[in-house]
């Protein structure tokens, strides 16, 4: 009977196909490393094991002698099974005596790879013809792999890679001999010898000691008299950094290792910061923010932080607030100002009118529902006034800010007509990484680029596109240099290295702050999941706080950005922000783009003929009396009422003296009053049943020391009013030329029609 059984296993031997080196439901843990290898996260296997698959050379070469010499000391040169050891442990089997293992490493693995039971003798047959088996297909390294790939490490844990992350925090290939040899004497026994107390681990002292004392005789080392234990990790930590990005990134990938762009230590410093501002905020009912961290001239995101607690249920903790669909409010006001200055439309001292406007049937009005009247374009955007944007979004060419955002990778759903001017307010709803993909631009090149999650390497001379530059380096530093802190800011924004912008969404749902500093942006939302709003949204009280306390808490490094070559700085009339005059008593110093800025010579302030007695103006000094000179201001009347409005009223030049002739009004400008209101080529549709709806405004905008215009509607004199206010006009249906003329002859005119609903 033995004779058959044995013929028939050897035939079987000869004649069975090569088998699977792992069994086919195996799975292994899914690693997420940081771009320094830390491990961030690991994830359960199907089957609830922590398993990481790796190739032999990956294994520390102390852990392999270690286990080579407590396993199978002749591993490399038997058959897969060992005679002596195994007719030691089937004496033992029989005689119930402790004679010592008998099992190969090929064996042991036999024994995981077919899940059999081994303490019957009929089981050790099997085991030994699955060993032998196995050998006969599979090379010693193939084998070796697999066994500590497979073998069991206590708990749910198997796989050396697995108990090095979980037992040691490190990867294997890291470890130390000490360690190499407090793992592997855990398989023998690894119910017993799994980490878990103090008192557990001094059981392992012995065998610790024992085989560490044979490997250094097997190296030929002299023996390293130990007074301690090689303690693991007792409290076996699994990693779970960066939970939303660790799950984007598994789902996005077919890995089983992950290396990301992270940077473990960035990553737990935002962390920190955020979870430490929501301690403090609670009270406030902010319980939510995320925030990420891109190095902008790779594009490589450094921290990623989805929710306020992955775990926290109520806030929606494992929503990814990183990848949601949010209205920036007001964060994209700077790349408004960067077109502008790129088509030379404004400069940063260019004065912008903050009044009361009206865009076709658009009526935006600033935050704190005022006015600041003529402003500088630096000081319109660092106060994030609305009015100038929205005008200056309506003034940029094709293809405007719509079509910038498209080219810069925005996924704007709908067509540039649906969001019209309330684009630049926050109209279109943004993702964080996309507001980060934008301010990376305006810190680095200009240049559209996606951001980086994974950390690869680029070959070198591997094509690469190269998009066209959105915004050129001049523009770019000149927005930079407009969102500069200013001086008189709250204390909480300490840090002048740091170029910032805020938003706030409609009705206080999202407070936005982005950040650039060095080389690095930074982008911080806090809100609600929900869309709930909260009075203590705004951004500039809570979002940009956060902002500047986290970059204090990442400590990072600074570099010189020396003023593109395309720029210079120049001296300037500190009143009109125009090139000076010798009239220009008040000067500073602006940055300008030659040969795109529109520097002109300063036209507002003018030195005048005053005749001290009458104090009027006088326009030519025939000799008959003594006159002063004297340099005043010239405003548009519009201006003037902008000031007077905004509570900085300006001092208006002295009357010209009775029977002066305008025409010859010492330099006063002769161009055509501008109608303002309405605007040409446009329906008005006007209400009878409604009072407030039967009207139109009439307004224009006129030269300096224009008094009086004179409005028409074809040859209907509707009548006359001060250039600053408007005139109120009850038109009929029809089809209308307005024409306004002021008190110098000057006029224009333009083409509108009114239709008439119930």
């Amino acid at each position: 009977m033995g004779l058959i059984t044995t013929l028939t296993l050897a035939l079987l031997y000869l004649l069975l196909p090569k088998p699977e080196l792992y069994p086919p439901s195996t799975t292994f843990s899914r690693q997420v490393y940081d771009r320094h290898g830390q491990l961030l996260n690991l994830t359960l296997t199907a089957d609830g094991k922590y398993r990481v698959r790796l190739a032999l050379d990956d294994f520390s070469p102390d852990l392999i002698a270690a286990t080579l010499q407590h396993e199978d000391r002749h591993f490399y040169t038997h058959p897969g099974v060992n005679p002596v050891s195994l007719l030691r442990g089937f004496w033992g089997m029989v005689s119930r005596t402790p004679r010592g293992g008998g099992s190969t490493i090929t064996m042991q693995f036999a024994r995981l790879r077919y899940d059999l039971e081994t303490r019957s003798i009929s089981g050790k047959l099997v085991q030994v013809f699955r060993a032998l088996q196995l050998e006969r297909h599979y090379s010693k390294p193939q084998l070796l792999e697999a066994y500590l790939n497979l073998a069991p490490y206590g708990g749910n844990v198997e796989g050396a890679g697995a108990a090095s992350l979980l037992w040691c925090g490190k990867p294997v290939h890291e470890i130390s001999l000490r360690e190499a040899v407090a793992l592997s004497v855990i398989p023998q026994s690894p119910s017993r010898r799994t980490p878990k107390t103090k008192e557990d681990n001094e059981k392992l002292a012995a065998a610790q000691y024992r085989l560490f004392q044979r490997v250094q005789t097997a190296r030929g080392l002299r023996a390293d008299p130990l007074d301690g234990t090689f303690t693991l990790r007792p409290d076996r930590t699994v990693p779970r950094d960066a939970p939303h990005l660790s799950r984007r990134l598994l789902e996005e990938t077919r890995n089983d290792l992950v290396q990301s762009t992270l940077d473990a230590d960035k990553q737990r410093t935002v962390e920190a910061a955020l979870a430490d501002y929501l301690g403090r905020k609670r009270e406030l009912g902010i319980r939510n923010t995320c925030a990420i961290l891109v190095h902008a001239p790779s594009r490589e995101v450094l921290a990623y932080v989805g929710s306020g607690g992955f775990l926290n249920e109520a806030i929606q903790g494992q929503v990814d607030g990183v990848v949601a669909r949010r209205s920036p409010g007001s964060a994209l006001k700077p790349f408004i100002y960067g077109l502008a200055l790129d088509q030379g439309l404004i400069h940063p001292r260019t004065l912008l009118r903050d009044s009361k406007a009206s865009f076709g049937e658009y009526n935006p009005e600033n935050f704190d529902r005022g006015f600041a009247g003529p402003i500088s374009a630096s000081e319109a955007l660092y106060r994030s006034r609305n009015i100038p944007a929205v005008s200056l979004t309506q003034r940029l060419a094709a293809p405007g800010l719509y079509g910038f955002m498209k080219q810069a990778g925005v996924a704007l759903p709908k067509s540039a007509d649906h969001y019209g001017l309330s684009l630049p307010l926050g109209g279109g709803e943004v993702t964080m990484e996309e507001l980060a993909g934008l301010y990376s631009l305006l810190l680095d090149d200009g240049r559209p680029r996606p951001l980086r999650y994974l950390h690869e390497k680029v070959k070198e001379g591997a094509p690469q596109q190269i998009a066209e530059p959105l915004l050129t380096p001049e523009a770019c530093f000149l927005v930079r240099d407009m969102l500069t802190l200013r001086e008189g800011d709250d204390a909480a924004f300490d840090d002048p290295n740091v170029h910032w912008k805020t938003g706030t969404s409609h009705r206080f749902r999202d407070a936005w702050a982005a950040g650039m500093r060095g080389d690095y942006v930074l982008v911080v939302w806090i809100g609600n999941f929900d869309g709930r709003a909260n009075p203590a949204f705004v951004a500039r009280e809570c979002a940009a706080p956060l902002l500047f306390e986290t970059y204090r808490r990442l400590r990072l490094p600074l570099k010189e950005s020396p003023p593109p070559a395309g720029v210079e700085r120049i001296e300037l009339c500190a009143v009109s922000g125009q090139m000076p005059t010798p009239h220009c008593q008040h000067r500073l110093h602006g940055w300008f783009i030659p040969g795109v800025s529109p520097v002109t010579p300063c036209d507002i302030h003018r030195e005048i003929l005053v005749d001290p007695l009458t104090h009027l103006r006088v326009l030519r000094d025939d000799g008959t009396r003594e006159l002063q000179r004297e340099v005043h201001e010239f405003w548009t009347p519009d201006l003037l009422e902008l000031f007077r409005q905004a509570g900085v009223p300006r001092r208006e030049a002295p009357a010209l003296e009775p029977g002066s002739a305008p025409s010859l009004a010492g330099g006063d400008s002769r161009t055509a009053p501008r109608i303002v209101s309405p605007r040409p080529a446009l329906v008005y549709t006007i209400r009878a049943s409604d009072p407030s709806h039967r009207t139109i405004s009439l307004l224009a905008e006129t030269s300096a020391g224009v008094r009086k215009v004179f409005w028409f509607a074809g040859q209907q004199f509707l009548g006359a009013s001060e250039p600053a206010k408007p005139l109120s006009w009850e038109p009929r249906a029809g089809k209308w030329t307005v024409q306004v003329m002021d008190d110098r002859g000057q006029s224009s005119s333009c083409h509108i029609r009114v239709e008439m609903v119930e």
